[in-house]
């Protein structure tokens, strides 16, 4: 008797599990009727089982694989969460309210998400998004820290200014285009992705937050949190430190952060950087003097190659590479600001930016053409 009652209570438990399951399949993003429904074994399907082969990125509150959809053929990303980490089921929730409303062209687009339980009747969630060719910056940074080299390749300076563009304008859009400004709160290179083109998209949301509509009038956008601190060390502002009001500013200091490590391939957290030399700190000491001692040497080195792939001695561009940096640094700089209300905001970064690249550019074609 006391099996047949054991049995009928893992029925139970089961069929309840599966109805909720279903019931959270098709309510994980209740708030557009065009996202697909995905089951956890279709996913399990197209990521091989969530095979160790198909990882493609690790982080706090989950890991993201590299899958194909046997209906579709397309090729996607799945982040399956953490759900044992602590946070990992808010992570999940932050990130389906903050994707909900948002579509630019250099945010990550989300597909859909998953809601269920696994094979052995656990609890499973995750988020699908369109697969980036060419993986995070990171990588392209860091080449050592892939499971496949690239060789050679590397980013010149063209190509990272244009994803520094692409960035600043993602939180443009975040803090002032949106129905609610929205803090990432995460931003560092391995949450910006690179499609086919090298076009990059801002991802992971996992840690942001929506101000209050009574909030979003005034430019230094703020809200009271009472939360842990959120981000990563060395791209997370001062001010999350001593409890002070999150605020768009927060993500521009990681932005100013992520904008110097782009040129000088070096993380913040690098041994060289101690407690009396911040990687702010390391850039004003070398500005604007001797800025080509400090940069990643590959930037030069591309730019001095004449389009035939022979090295020249000295170009006419020379000198306006030199300014083309020291301007980026700058804004870099202006970023990592101590204090909130002195940063310079996604706005004016994208203006700067964008005027050093068409400098950039002319002076290049002029180069290329006297070479």
């Amino acid at each position: 008797m006391l099996f047949i009652v054991v049995i009928l209570l893992c029925v139970v438990t089961i069929t309840f599990r599966i109805r909720r399951s279903r019931r959270e399949i098709s309510s994980a993003l209740p708030f557009q009727r065009e996202y697909p429904k995905l089951s956890y074994a279709e996913l399990h399907q197209a990521t091989n089982g969530f095979s160790f082969d198909n990882l493609i990125g690790k982080g706090k509150y989950g890991s993201v694989l590299k899958g194909i959809l046997d209906s579709t053929g397309q090729t996607i990303a799945v982040k399956v969460l953490k759900l044992q980490e602590r946070g990992g089921n808010r992570s999940f929730q932050a990130e389906c309210e903050a994707l909900k409303n948002i579509r630019h062209r250099n945010l990550v687009k989300i597909i859909t998400s998953c809601s269920s339980i696994d094979f052995k009747c656990n609890d499973f969630k995750a988020l699908v998004f369109e697969f980036m060719e060419n993986g995070s910056l990171d990588n392209w940074l860091y080449p050592e820290c892939l499971h496949e080299q690239r060789g050679t390749a590397s980013l010149n300076l063209i190509q990272r200014l244009n994803i520094a563009i692409d960035v600043a304008s993602a939180l443009d859009y975040l803090h002032y285009h949106c129905e609610v400004a929205i803090i990432h709160r995460d931003l560092k290179p391995s949450n910006v992705l690179l499609d086919g083109d090298f076009c990059a998209h801002v991802s992971v949301f996992g840690l942001a937050k929506i101000l209050l509509p009574t909030t979003c009038e005034s430019n230094n956008q703020q809200q009271s949190s009472s939360t842990a601190i959120g981000g990563t060390i060395g791209y997370v502002a001062p001010e999350y430190g001593t409890g002070e009001e999150i605020s768009t500013q927060s993500d521009m200091h990681s932005y100013g952060v992520l904008l110097l490590e782009m040129l000088i391939e070096k993380r913040p957290t690098d041994c060289m950087f101690n407690d009396t030399l911040s990687l702010s700190g390391y850039k004003k000491r070398f500005l604007p003097d001797k800025v080509l001692k400090i940069v990643d040497p590959q930037i030069i080195l591309e730019e001095e190659r004449h389009p035939s792939g022979t090295r020249q001695t000295i170009t006419p561009s020379t000198n306006k590479l030199e300014v083309c940096l020291v301007s980026i640094l700058q804004i870099g700089v202006l970023c990592c600001a101590a204090l909130p209300g002195e940063r310079i905001n996604a706005r004016d970064v994208l203006a700067e930016l964008d005027k050093s690249r068409k400098v950039f550019l002319e002076s290049r074609e002029q180069g290329r053409q006297h070479g």
